[in-house]
């Protein structure tokens, strides 16, 4: 390599390393509001500028990139979806000012699969970002979300899945060998386990509270042999949700060493939201974050983030912000700090003997919180 070349490649590392260019990238899109499921859906517009606006209040933001997602193109979306089905969508768009119930929880407006298109979009961009060191980690702040999206059927508030998209994206353009898929949601990715099943090349991790839509205990799972089902009871808790991710995900995870980690980023397993029943804290999020990273380090910044559930705006945007932050190499937050020497404290005067079915996994373990 020319002297002139080495010096402008040392100077390009000495400005990311010094922080002059930011570590993890922000992607998406004004369309993304133009999904207008209706005033009292769930899935509320407001979603995506409630978590901007807490990295904006806590100081993250400024430390990120930020870019407009691009929308993705046909052959791209056909990776993860059926011609017929995507046809099937563009023959559904209503009227503006109308919505088209497509089932009982999705619903689709004049601009929603454009917004789903961009979402779907951010996620490719995204992998282009980290492979090709333009940006350490990435946040796709898309919506709708997707992971209930199978390959010729919406569901679930979803009409694209973004998430595999991405991975089928990345092991057409990267020829990867090893793609982990990560989600945290509180509901059971079934579209996402769906379309990516029998794929040697991915791993796919699902997390999910049991007894919720899509009620995956009661239908089949599927399995192919590329993924590790994570079914967490109604009441789980903090000290519980972690020491399963450190039993039954971590060890898993470190051994697969991926060339690239997808996040089905969800924030609905949070105390707070309505969705689901895990009563997690917003620093449970950003705990999970740390420990993927850490684990994952076979690829250092290849880390891409997707948004999926998260329905009340309040902890959405604080768990969000969880996440970002570590996903930004920031460490842990004054209220993930506190948190964590609260369960230290209380994980103190736990007796020593503790209380474990004897054919049960660690989810059950009694918390003593």
């Amino acid at each position: 390599m020319p002297p002139i070349r080495l010096i402008l490649k040392f100077y390009s590392l000495l400005r990311l390393f010094s922080g002059k260019n930011a570590r993890t990238v922000w992607i998406s899109h004004p369309a993304c509001a133009g999904h207008e499921p209706g005033a009292n859906h769930p899935d509320s517009p407001e979603r995506i500028g409630s978590i901007e606006q807490a990295l904006r209040r806590s100081g993250v933001w400024r430390r990120l990139q930020t870019l407009d997602a691009e929308e993705i193109s046909d052959a791209r979306l056909a990776l993860a979806h059926t011609s017929k089905y995507l046809n099937r969508l563009e023959s559904r768009l209503p009227e503006d000012g109308k919505i088209c119930r497509l089932d009982d929880d999705t619903v689709i407006s004049k601009n929603s699969l454009s917004a789903a298109r961009f979402s779907a979009g951010s996620v490719v961009q995204a992998v282009d970002m980290v492979m090709k060191r333009k940006a350490w980690h990435a946040f796709c702040a898309a919506r709708p979300p997707g992971h209930h999206a199978k390959s010729g059927k919406a569901g679930g508030f979803c009409l694209l899945n973004n998430v595999a998209a991405g991975a089928m994206y990345a092991l057409a353009e990267y020829r990867l060998n090893r793609i982990a898929v990560i989600d945290f949601d509180v509901h059971y990715g079934d579209g996402t386990a769906e379309i990516l099943k029998n794929n040697p090349n991915i791993l796919f991790f699902n997390l999910f509270e049991t007894d919720l839509f899509p009620f995956p205990e009661n239908n089949d799972m599927p399995d192919g042999g590329n993924m590790v089902h994570l079914p967490l009871p109604p009441g789980t808790g903090s000290v519980a949700f972690r020491e399963a991710v450190r039993r039954q995900w971590l060890p898993g995870l470190a051994a697969f060493k991926p060339e690239l980690v997808l996040l089905s980023a969800g924030f609905d397993a949070h105390r707070s939201d309505e969705s689901g029943r895990l009563n997690l804290h917003e620093a449970d999020f950003g705990w999970l974050t740390h420990k993927i990273i850490q684990t994952a380090s076979g690829c250092p910044g290849k880390v891409v983030s997707v948004l999926e559930g998260g329905y009340t705006l309040e902890s959405l945007s604080k768990s969000a912000a969880e996440h970002i932050r570590v996903l930004a190499g920031l460490g842990k937050s004054e209220t993930a700090a506190a948190y964590q020497a609260e369960l230290d404290r209380n994980r103190e005067h736990v007796p020593p003997a503790r209380t474990r079915h004897k054919h049960a996994g660690p989810a059950v373990l009694k918390q003593g919180l």
